[in-house]
């Protein structure tokens, strides 16, 4: 009983986990970006709203590989995180 205790709690949390992030590349601020993705300071970010701006929205994830600095291991690392539509939803630190 603790077993099964135990893994409901673990697949509960790691859903909670999983679903806290979601940032819509193609409406994220720069700060946004920065905070959301993994390998991606404000430099970075700043990068990809330029890129944004210039280009119009992105229309698949693995285009952010145009954006200098932005490589396929950044994107696929994000991957799980990157929404290209929708609302941005990212946990407080606070939480």
């Amino acid at each position: 009983m603790k077993y099964l205790l135990a893994l409901l709690l673990a697949t509960v949390f790691t859903a909670i986990s999983w679903a806290a992030d979601v940032l819509n590349i193609n409406t994220a601020n720069a700060e946004q970006i920065a905070a959301a993705l993994k390998g991606v300071g404000m430099t970075k970010a700043e990068a990809i709203v330029d890129y944004r701006e210039a280009n119009g929205a992105f229309q698949h994830i693995d285009e952010l590989v145009n954006v200098k600095g932005i490589g396929v291991r950044t994107v696929d690392i994000n991957r799980e995180v990157i929404r290209l539509d929708g609302e941005t939803a990212l946990a407080s630190a606070d939480d």
